[in-house]
Parts: structure tokens; sequence; C-alpha cells
């Protein structure tokens, strides 16, 4: 038997090396392409961008580890079944259980060694990687700008423009910038019809030109009504030629090494996800009691109780409204309403507030669960190509690569409709995280029963044999 499961273990390993890098090559160069255009022509040294390959890399490497399992299984139960291997160790009384037993252990220990790569170098991976790739970003902000976006990679501005041209493609068309440095919201907009972006290396200060535009500014206060706000006049004016100078010393005091975002759910360990979970979750309660705490403040929901009936005026009529003259009747009604409108509108403004604290919390516990499934999904889709390969008795890369491409597809679809149903609370993070490997396990479990008995993926001539019946009884009618 050792020759067998050596024999076994060496027909399982040649395809999954030579798997594994073909897919783990092809999804870096995927992810190096959508971010190509945000890191090319900054004049960012060869061994940077070598350092975030490696790291994108190290990040894919546990996408990479199940998809290659998948394939190679699919090769090599398929290659052992078309060259009628698989029927000589059957009539030698060895099953097909026997016969993956070495590669069970296998995928077991690539399991456990891909939970330890998603517990500890991913995360490392996932800091270095960020922090590199918004540094490099902010290398010659002008660069980074967009067409036909509104761009917010410059503090205090949104600038959405046309088109970029120009030999230096300083020159933009059709520009609109909102000024958001007064932290009011879009209450300062300028439009032209042509912008020049100009800066002088080492500068701190971006100059933006405009040319042949309007300007329009809201004159309003932080403590307004939005019916307060719709009252107050607003400036405009057209202009010739208007210079804005944008402060942009935070992009040139920026080193490529620094490390500024070091608490993203990807970066963190099990153990660091669970606890800064619970003390998150421990800060969204004690604002949630806060925010209710100021809105029965504000609606005086306290002075709202029963009085005994023994103390209640008889005189007082039940329509509270009619124990008030008309004048008096609509005081106090735009009063009240007065008042819920303003605790309306500030709901409103912090609903977005609300829902972003709550996703957050959810993406921590998700994490969390998704770096145990994941590291099982491993085992999983190896039941589901060993069996597979068994079936269809299909070697090489043709067929197999059809199947794990068509399997790994909905795997993956199923894993983000998991991870946005729990980042939106419709389902529970842990469900979310399980959803996939929960999914596709019954699947590996048909498969393998299936394929232990020497049963096809379905009965073919059964369904025929159904159809032949069905049209008979037709004809009878």
């Amino acid at each position: 038997m050792k020759v067998l499961d050596k024999y076994i273990l060496k027909s399982f390993l040649q395809p999954f090396l030579a798997t594994f890098f073909v897919v783990l090559f092809v999804l870096v160069m995927q992810a190096l392409w959508l971010a190509f255009d945000q890191i090319a022509g900054k004049g960012i040294d060869l061994f940077f961008i070598l350092k975030f390959l490696g790291y994108l890399g190290l990040i894919l490497t546990p996408t990479a580890l199940p998809i290659g399992i998948l394939l190679s299984s699919i090769m090599a139960l398929g290659n052992l079944s078309e060259n009628y291997e698989m029927a000589a160790i059957k009539s030698a009384g060895i099953s097909l259980k026997r016969v993956i037993k070495p590669l069970i252990f296998l995928t077991l220990m690539l399991s456990a060694l891909n939970f330890v790569f998603l517990n500890n170098i991913y995360p490392w991976a996932t800091l270095k990687q960020k922090n590199l790739y918004l540094n490099m970003k902010k290398k010659k902000p002008a660069l980074a700008l967009v067409p036909g976006t509104f761009n917010t990679e410059i503090p205090g501005y949104s600038i959405k423009f046309d088109e970029k041209y120009g030999e230096e493609k300083n020159l933009l068309k059709n520009v609109q910038i909102a000024d958001l440095t007064k932290g009011r919201g879009k209450i300062k907009v300028i439009t032209a019809k042509k912008g020049i972006i100009s800066t002088e290396p080492g500068s701190k200060y971006l100059t933006l030109t405009l040319e042949n535009g309007k300007y329009y500014e809201d004159n309003i206060k932080r403590i307004m009504t939005q019916q307060e706000r719709a009252k107050m006049p607003f400036s405009n004016a057209s202009f010739d030629k208007y210079t804005i100078n944008i402060d942009i010393s935070s992009f040139n005091d920026t080193g490529l090494n620094d490390e500024k975002i070091k608490q993203h759910h990807g970066m963190l360990s099990i153990k660091q996800l669970d606890s800064i979970s619970k003390e998150n979750k421990k800060k969204y309660d004690k604002y949630i009691e806060n925010r209710t705490k100021i809105f029965d403040k504000t609606l005086e929901i306290s002075n709202l109780h029963e009085y005994p009936d023994s103390i209640i005026n008889k005189q007082i009529i039940v329509p509270i409204l009619d124990n008030f003259v008309m004048r008096n009747k609509s005081i106090v009604l735009e009063d009240a309403i007065r008042k819920v409108n303003r605790v309306m509108e500030r709901n409103n403004v912090r609903k977005k507030g609300f829902k972003d604290h709550r996703k957050l919390l959810n993406l921590y516990d998700y994490e969390f669960g998704y770096r145990i499934s994941f590291s099982l999904a491993c085992l999983v889709l190896f039941f589901i190509g060993a069996p597979l390969g068994s079936i269809i008795r299909k070697g090489g890369f043709g067929v197999p690569m059809l199947f794990a491409i068509i399997i790994f597809v909905i795997y993956f679809f199923i894993t983000q409709l998991g991870k946005n149903l729990a980042e939106e609370s419709a389902i529970s993070a842990q469900i979310g995280s399980w959803l996939a490997t929960l999914i596709m396990l019954p699947l590996g479990i048909l498969l393998t029963r299936r394929a232990t008995k020497g049963m096809g993926i379905f009965n073919i001539d059964a369904v025929f044999d159904k159809i032949k019946t069905l049209f008979k009884k037709i004809r009878k009618i």
C-alpha cells in the first residue's frame, strides 16, 4: 500500500504545484492591472513596485491554494480513471475511499497551513500592501485625478471634470469643484470651462487656474434647520480667471514605508479581531445609548407620564388642543412640528453614521468566521474535485480546468453574497462567513457517495426512460 500511496500523492502533487503557481500568477496580474492606473507614471522606484507585487502574492496565496487543490484533485483522479488505472485498482479490491486516503491527510495539512497563513502572514501582508498602495497613490496627486468621477483624493475638495488633455495631462475640460474645507458640506461650488494644474517640485501647494467659469456659495450657518437654510440668500459670480492654491503638504510628507492604517479588519489576527470587535461593540452600544438620551431630552419624553386620576383636572377636555384658542393652537402645533422636524433632520444626517458603525462591526465578525471557514474550504473543495475527477474520467488541463472554474466561481459568488448580506445585517455575520462552505459541503458529500458506488453525476438512461414512459402514457390518452 505504501507504493500505491506514494503514486497517488505523486499524481496529485505534480499538477498541484503547477496549477497553484499558475493560478497565483493570474490572480496577482489581475490585481496589478486593477491598481495600475493609480501607481503608473508617479516616479516610483522598481524596488517598491516589486515589494507591492510581493505583498499581493502573499495576500492572494490563501485564495490560490483551494483553487489549486480543486483543479489538481480533478486532474489526478481524472487521469487515473482515463488511463484505466482506477479500474485496475478497484479490481484489486481497493475502494475509492482507500485510494484518496493519503490525499485527505495531505489536504488536512494544507488546510491547517492555510489557516496559519491566514492568521499570521496574511494580516501582515495586508497591512504592508494597503499602506504602500495608499502612499503610492499620494505621489503626484494631480495624476491621480480621474475624468468623469468625483475625485476626493485631495483633502477638502471634490473635483470632477470631463477630460484631461495636453502633453503633461495637466489641462482639464468642464471642471466642477466643491470646496469642503469648512466642514459644512457642499455649500461652495465652482465651475469652469477649462482648468490648468501646475505645481513646482518640492512645493507644498498645487495651483489650479480656472478660466471662464462661475462661482456659487450658500450663506448659511452651521446650526440651521432645512427650512431656515432654504430662506438664506446665496452668492454667485462669473469670472474669466480664478486661481485656487491647494495645500498638498500632507502628500509630500508621506513616505512610501509609512503605516497609517493599522486596524483594518484584513490586517488583524483572529485574536485581535475578537478583542477589537468586543471593544467596538461596547463603544457602539454606548453611542446608541447617548443618542437615545439626546432624543428623549429633545422631545421631553420624560414629561410624558400618566398622572393619577385623583389629580386630573376635570375641566380639561380630552383632546388637549381643544383647550386652547385658535391662535394658541397654531403656536403649539408649530412648536411641536419644529421639534419633530429638527430631530428627524438630525436622525437623517446621522443615519449613514449608524449604518457605517454597524457595517464595521459586522465586517470584524465576518472576518473572524471567514478565516476559519475559508481554511476548511480546501477540504470541502477536495471532496468535490476528487470524486468529480473519478466520475468524468478526464485528465489534462481542458475539462478539469472548466469544471474547476465553474465550481470556484459558484463558491466565490456565494461567499460574496454571504459577505454582502452579513455586512447589511440581513443575516448574522457568523452565518454569512460560513454560507459558501455550508452550501458546497452537501455537494461534496453527494459526489463522494456517487463516486464510491461507481455512479455518474446523474443517470441519463433513467431520465430518458422516464421521458419515454411519459410519452407512452400521453399516446394512450
